[in-house]
């Protein structure tokens, strides 16, 4: 599948990059930094665009899909085999709040599939990559593969707004919840088993978490929604229902109570 695509190439071309998008993002966090609603609910600042447009130009080469965030989808993705998937700042709102709970994300599919993903956060200097069969790593250090056995007490990461809005506790009233920004920063988390699972029943899109469903995949765990189906990309619309991620034994016990409270009709 990646045999015409040199996946050490394009992992190079994203940790290049990575610096000086990193320094765009730290030059407006916590500064009077421009920001204006997109959408309702939807935020995106000064530091989305200029960082969007800086991947956009240094990351893309002819014959290369794109699709991000902040640029109008142009769907030559439907149609090529390479595919850049990008979020400039991911937890935009938490960016702008002055929270350290954002991550740039850049992801790249071949034939639908992601194979390189490196989610990173300035503010705390972690970087979180992993290119698909080569493992997943946490500033250089690998991060194990993640046990699948039953969990006592998971510890769950989700949305502060969702929370809000709609409670998740009892899908796991024994667990400990803890609420965090980036969608993709959870994500990472997980794969380093600083949480044990994600849950949202939000609509996400392909670049909130492709560059993440990497380096999960690379520790053993299955990114699913909500009804059980793995999650597939490049979709005419590039949208979820939700997302469970967690070690198989826990995500099973997840999925079979989402699926007992929202039966298929």
């Amino acid at each position: 599948m990646t045999t015409e695509i040199d996946l050490a190439e394009i992992l190079g071309r994203a940790r290049a990059v990575l610096p000086e998008a990193s320094a765009i993002a730290m030059r407006n966090f916590r500064a009077a930094v421009g920001s204006w609603e997109k959408g309702p609910g939807q935020i995106v600042t000064e530091a989305d665009v200029a960082i969007d447009r800086l991947l956009h130009e240094r990351l893309r080469r002819p014959g290369e899909a794109w699709l991000s965030e902040e640029t109008a989808d142009d769907r030559s993705r439907l149609t090529g085999r390479g595919c850049w998937v990008v979020d400039p700042i991911d937890g935009t709102r938490s960016f702008a709040e002055g929270k350290p709970e954002f991550s740039i994300c850049i992801g790249y599919l071949v034939d639908q599939q992601p194979v390189m993903g490196i989610v990173a956060n300035p503010a705390t200097g972690e970087t979180f990559e992993a290119v698909a069969g080569q493992g997943a790593f946490l500033n250089g250090q690998l991060l194990p593969r993640l046990a699948e056995g039953p969990i006592a007490q998971p510890r769950i990461a989700a949305s502060r707004t969702e929370v809000r809005k709609r409670p998740l506790a009892w899908l796991a009233p024994d667990a400990v919840w803890t609420m965090l920004g980036s969608l993709a920063l959870k994500l990472a988390f997980v794969a380093a088993g600083r949480f044990d699972a994600y849950v949202t029943l939000r609509r996400t899109n392909d670049w909130d978490i492709a560059a993440a469903d990497v380096i999960l995949r690379e520790v053993g765990i299955r990114l699913a929604e909500p009804d059980g189906t793995q999650v597939r990309y490049d979709g005419e619309q590039p949208t979820h229902k939700g997302l469970v991620a967690a070690p198989a034994g826990l995500q099973r016990i997840l999925l079979d109570r989402l699926a007992a409270a929202f039966p298929v009709r």
